[in-house]
């Protein structure tokens, strides 16, 4: 007999519509949070273009612990262990190919 491999099961709409809604509250006014449009602010990334610089899952550590940048208008964010799993399904979801 040969064990199954897990797989990840696929995010739901739900967590993805909340992934969408924490980025719109907390980052909307600045960056451009969905497949569409541009940053209100020019020197804030668009986030559908994140997953060129690097692997969306090496954001899961700054989203839970806290995200400091180097400017001083962006405040320090962090969310819950849920929150940062709907996050990091939506911004894969966006990501442009």
């Amino acid at each position: 007999m040969v064990a199954a491999i897990p797989v990840s099961a696929a995010p739901s709409a739900e967590d993805l519509k909340r992934g969408e809604d924490l980025l719109i509250t907390y980052c909307g006014s600045c960056h451009a949070t969905g497949r569409t449009g541009n940053s209100r602010r020019p020197d804030a990334p668009v986030f559908r273009t994140l997953g060129k610089r690097y692997p969306i899952e090496s954001l899961e550590e700054s989203l839970g612990e806290g995200i400091m940048a180097g400017h001083p208008d962006m405040p320090e964010l962090s969310f819950n262990g849920d929150d940062v799993g709907a996050i990091v399904d939506y911004l894969k979801s966006i990501q442009v190919r």
